[in-house]
């Protein structure tokens, strides 16, 4: 039976977020987990959480709907969302439900999906879940075919063992690094304190307990973390690791206090992926040309996807891509999971430090350099089409590119226009090498679109 949906609920394909106790609630999270059992058919499926307050009430319902539907459940507690990648791997798990709002404010929380390879559910199957649920279609097992809940050995060991892998632990160790590690009370702190120990590197814990009270607006970019970057350079570290709630993202501040722009911290893993392995790196449409750059350097292939972590990860497996990832700090590495995971980040960043024995500020400057500035009008998106002819038009001589939205190159600048999924808005994003000129770019760009 179709349900009543709350109307400030965001529903998309990757899954759902609202306000807790207002749009969100027990009952349409019990809801929505019926719906991914339902698509999943049954089977075991992997429920996790990062730290707000909130995900334990959610935990319920969401088990109450998956059990419902004639699904075991694996509890593994809080947990950064790559680890739920992993753990669907490891566990064989048919699929898995984050409970995170990512790097939305406390009030917010959300439910996010994986499929049984670890990665998030691309658009087509995220559609289907949608469609199970807004339908109130949902599949219901008797009292004796209920599924049970167990909790598994502690995955987050073998996440950090998968970064020790794939990273020399032997020439960090060697680099004798001292590091801020900010969790921001999030999901991800206890992992990075652990993953740090085993790369033989001191950590300074700045709010890695798991426990849900953000130090700090949750999202990890340079306008919040205005004081911890002080933090960094008084405790006499070479760096530091910020991650957003769910840890699924990575900023860095360097050892003078300076927030580094979270489009360089997939630059910079970038930069070392590359020089042990050529290959296909992928990256959406949005991110810093600094990574197309260094990819041409090491003469490789540089492909740009639509928005979105599933879209990325799409093309990293169609070009067998040895990198990819998204310029809001978010570092996919197949070689552990099919998720933005900001440990092997962290990772790579410091055997580049390591082996090329530069500091972290150094090796920023040694990029190339351009200006980006990010801007939204609003505008209905039955109004885009229009929009984008005459930015055409405008701009005869860009090289377009409508994969999503619009995207116009030029030898040393971008535009990229593209309409939100949820709002009534236009985001509009420039890189250019000098800030005015992506300014203009912009400010030219809403001029043609609000005509």
């Amino acid at each position: 039976m179709k349900q009543s949906i709350p109307p400030d609920l965001i529903v998309s394909v990757s899954g759902i977020r609202g306000i807790v106790g207002s749009s969100l609630t027990p009952g349409v999270a019990t809801s929505f987990a019926a719906a991914f059992g339902t698509w999943a058919g049954g089977g075991r499926i992997v429920v996790s959480r990062d730290s707000r307050p909130s995900g334990d009430m959610l935990r319920h319902a969401v088990i109450a709907g998956l059990l419902s539907a004639g699904c075991s459940v694996i509890d593994i507690g809080i947990s950064p969302t790559p680890t739920c990648g992993i753990a669907v791997r490891h566990l064989h798990a048919a699929g898995c439900i984050q409970i995170s709002a990512s790097h939305n404010p406390a009030p917010w929380n959300g439910l996010k999906m994986f499929g049984p390879d670890g990665a998030v559910l691309t658009a087509d199957k995220g559609a289907e879940v949608r469609a199970l649920f807004e339908e109130g279609t949902f599949r219901s097992v008797p009292w004796n075919q209920l599924g049970d809940v167990t909790v598994p050995p502690d995955v987050q060991e073998i996440h950090a063992q998968l970064v020790c892998d794939h990273v020399s632990v032997a020439l960090i160790h060697s680099g004798s690094f001292r590091v801020l590690v900010d969790g921001n009370g999030g999901a991800g702190g206890p992992l990075a304190l652990m993953l740090l120990q085993a790369l033989g590197v001191e950590a300074v814990d700045h709010a890695c307990a798991a426990d849900g009270h953000f130090v700090h607006e949750a999202e990890p970019i340079p306008a919040h973390l205005e004081h911890v970057g002080p933090l960094v350079e008084r405790s006499g570290c070479a760096a530091g690791f910020v991650m957003d709630p769910d840890a699924d993202r990575l900023a860095l501040i360097d050892e003078k206090g300076q927030c580094i722009s979270e489009e360089l911290t997939l630059a910079l893993a970038v930069k070392q992926r590359l020089t042990k392995q050529a290959g296909p790196v992928v990256i959406n449409m949005s991110t810093s040309r600094v990574v197309e750059d260094l990819a041409a350097a090491r003469g490789c292939a540089c492909i740009r996807a639509a928005v979105g972590e599933a879209n990325v990860v799409t093309q990293m497996r169609e070009l067998e891509a040895v990198i990819g990832g998204e310029g809001n700090g978010g570092v996919i590495d197949p070689r552990v999971g099919w998720i933005r995971d900001p440990f092997i980040g962290m990772g790579l960043i410091l055997e580049l430090m390591a082996e090329t024995g530069q500091t972290l500020s150094e090796l920023v400057a040694g990029l190339p350099r351009y200006a980006m500035l990010k801007t939204k009008v609003t505008l209905p998106r039955e109004k885009l089409p229009a929009g984008f002819a005459a930015l055409q038009a405008r701009f005869a001589d860009a090289r377009v590119n409508r994969i999503d939205g619009l995207r116009l190159d030029w030898p040393d600048r971008w535009l990229h226009v593209r309409g939100s999924n949820t709002e009534p808005i236009v985001r509009i994003i420039a890189e250019a090498p000098e800030e005015s000129q992506a300014r203009e770019l912009c400010e030219q760009a809403a001029e043609c679109i609000l005509v």
